[in-house]
C-alpha cells in the first residue's frame, strides 16, 4: 500500500507536480518550497526555508505574474477528485464552513477586507474539505478569499441581491469550485446555520445535489399537512418539535473553543460530552422568503426536516442541544435519520482544520509578508499542508485505522527513527496509534491517561522535530557511504 503522506522530497511533486505555471522553472521552486514547508510547517518562513538562497527563491515565485493563488490550488484540489473516485464508499461528504483570518496588526497589507463586526482587517477563508463518513480526510478542494467590502447606505433589495461580492454567494462558489460528483460517488454537501439560505438550498436542488443544512431561520411551510401530535403547524422550528420521536440513541458532542470575536455573542465555549438525544424526521414543503432574497425563482422546496434533540440534563449554565437538520435526501426510516445525523456530525472536521491552519500548526496568521499577491499565495501552499497532516491524526484516533503499520501511512524512515527513538529499537511494524502517541511524546505530550489524544500543537511540534531527526540520520548514513569509498 502506498503511504498516504508522502516522503518531504516528494511531498511537493505529489501535490504541487501538475500545476500550470507556464514555466518549468516556477514548478520546480514551488515543488521544492512546498517540501520544505513539509517538513517545517511551524514558524516563520525563514524558518521554514532554512537558508537565504531558499528564501529569496520563494519570494521571487510568489512574485511571479503566473503564480496565482487558484494555480497553487489547482493540482491538489485535483488530486483530492482522484480520491473521491478511488474512495471505496459509496457517499463522501463535502464539508463548506468559512472562518475569519485576521491581519489587522499588518499595517503593510492593503485591500483587506473587514473581519470582526468591522474591529479587524483580513479575509473571510471558505473553504470545501472532502471528508469520508469516517471523518477521513480526502484533501481540500476549494478555498475562497473573501474580502468583505463596507455596505453603503441607501442601497436598494435590487442592488443588494445583484451584488457580486454578496457574502452568501460563497456557498454555491464552494460548491461550482468541487464540480460534479465522480465515480458514481453521492457526494453529500454539509453546512452549519451560515448555509441557511433559500436561494443556496434551490441552486442545490437545481444542480442535482445532495445536502444537509443546519437550519438557523424559522421559514414559513406551505400547506395544511404539516400535523405534529397534536396540531397543524406554519413554521418549520415549531412543527419539528412537535414531530413523533422515530428513537433514541447516543452522540458525542465537541468540544468548542471560544473566538476572537464572539465573547459577547451566543457561541460561548464549552467543553465535550456525550449525549443522549431523541431523533424525528419528516417531509416539509418550504415557502421562499418574502421579500425574496438573492436571485433564486423558485416559490417553494420540497425537502426532508430531521430533529435532533438532547434528552438528558446538560451540565449547569449549558441548554439541551437541540438540531433542525434541513434535507433533500429522504428520509424513510431511523436508520436513515441517524445517518444523516452522522453526517452532519462530521462538519466538526472541518473545525479542527481551521484550528490547525490558525494555531496549530500553520499559523497563517501570523506570516510577515507585506503584500497581499504573496500572502494569498502562500495561503494555498499552507492549507495543503495542514489537510495532509490531518490524515495520520485521524488514522490514529479511529479504532478502525490505528492498528495498522504506520508504515502504510508515512514513509517507512520515518517509522524506523520514531521506533528508535521512543523504544530503542527498529520496530517497523508499529501501528498508527503508537507512532501518532511517539510523535506527541517527541512534541512534549506526556501520554498520561488523563492528558487526552494529543493536540494539534504538540503533534506538529513532534513533526517538525522528526523531520530533524530523520535529516541527521539520512546525512550521517551519506557520510559514511561517502568514507567508505
Amino acid at each position: 500500500m502506498e503511504a498516504l503522506i508522502a516522503p518531504r522530497s516528494s511531498f511537493g511533486l505529489e501535490h504541487f507536480g501538475t500545476a500550470n505555471l507556464g514555466d518549468a522553472r516556477l514548478k520546480r521552486r514551488l515543488i521544492g518550497s512546498a517540501n520544505a514547508i513539509f517538513a517545517h510547517p511551524h514558524g516563520t518562513l525563514p524558518q521554514k526555508m532554512k537558508g537565504h538562497a531558499q528564501l529569496t527563491g520563494l519570494y521571487r515565485m510568489l512574485d511571479a505574474p503566473a503564480v496565482t493563488h487558484a494555480a497553487v490550488m489547482a493540482p491538489h484540489a485535483q488530486r483530492t477528485r482522484q480520491r473521491i473516485r478511488e474512495h471505496g464508499g459509496d457517499v463522501v461528504l463535502l464539508i463548506h464552513d468559512s472562518t475569519e483570518l485576521d491581519y489587522t496588526s499588518k499595517r503593510s497589507l492593503k485591500d483587506l477586507g473587514e473581519i470582526g463586526g468591522g474591529l479587524g482587517r483580513g479575509y473571510i477563508s471558505h473553504h470545501t474539505l472532502a471528508v469520508t463518513p469516517q471523518r477521513q480526510v480526502l484533501g481540500l478542494l476549494s478555498q475562497i478569499l473573501h474580502r468583505r467590502q463596507p455596505v453603503a447606505k441607501g442601497r436598494t433589495k435590487p442592488q443588494k441581491r445583484s451584488d457580486p461580492n454578496r457574502e452568501s454567494r460563497l456557498w454555491m462558489q464552494g460548491c461550482q469550485a468541487c464540480g460534479a460528483a465522480a465515480g458514481g460517488k453521492r457526494c453529500v454537501d454539509i453546512t452549519d446555520r451560515g448555509g441557511d439560505c433559500f436561494e443556496f438550498a434551490a441552486f442545490e436542488m437545481r444542480m442535482g445535489r445532495s445536502f444537509v443544512i443546519r437550519s438557523a431561520h424559522d421559514r414559513a411551510l406551505v400547506g395544511l399537512d404539516h400535523v405534529g401530535n397534536d396540531r397543524i403547524h406554519d413554521h418549520l422550528h415549531e412543527y419539528a418539535r412537535d414531530l413523533p420521536a422515530l428513537g433514541e440513541r447516543e452522540l458525542t458532542l465537541p468540544p468548542r473553543p471560544m473566538g476572537r470575536y464572539r465573547r459577547r455573542g451566543k457561541h460561548r465555549p464549552r467543553a465535550g460530552r456525550s449525549i443522549r438525544v431523541r431523533i424525528a424526521a419528516a417531509p416539509i414543503t418550504i415557502k421562499a422568503p418574502k421579500p425574496a432574497h438573492g436571485e433564486s425563482s423558485e416559490k417553494q422546496l420540497e425537502l426532508w426536516v430531521i430533529h435532533v434533540r438532547e434528552v438528558t440534563a446538560p451540565p449547569a449554565g449549558e441548554a439541551p442541544v437541540e438540531w433542525v437538520l434541513l434535507s433533500n435526501v429522504p428520509v424513510n426510516s431511523f436508520a436513515q435519520a441517524c445517518e444523516r445525523v452522522d453526517w452532519y456530525g462530521c462538519r466538526w472536521v472541518i473545525e479542527e482544520f481551521h484550528k490547525a491552519i490558525k494555531s496549530g500548526g500553520c499559523n497563517v496568521q501570523e506570516l510577515q509578508l507585506r503584500e497581499v499577491s504573496r500572502l494569498e499565495r502562500m495561503l494555498a501552499i499552507l492549507r495543503v499542508t495542514a489537510a495532509v497532516l490531518m490524515e495520520l491524526r485521524h488514522l490514529a484516533r479511529d479504532p478502525r485505522t490505528q492498528n495498522q503499520p504506520a508504515r502504510q501511512v508515512v514513509p517507512v524512515s520515518y517509522v524506523k527513527v520514531l521506533s528508535v527513538w521512543r523504544h530503542r529499537r527498529v520496530d517497523e511494524e508499529m501501528s498508527c496509534y503508537d507512532f501518532c502517541l511517539a510523535l506527541a511524546r517527541l512534541g512534549g505530550h506526556l501520554n498520561r491517561k488523563s492528558d487526552g489524544f494529543p493536540g494539534w500543537q504538540t503533534l506538529w511540534r513532534g513533526w517538525e522535530e522528526l523531520q530533524v531527526m530523520t535529516e541527521a540520520v539520512e546525512a550521517m548514513d551519506e557520510a559514511r557511504r561517502c568514507v567508505e569509498s
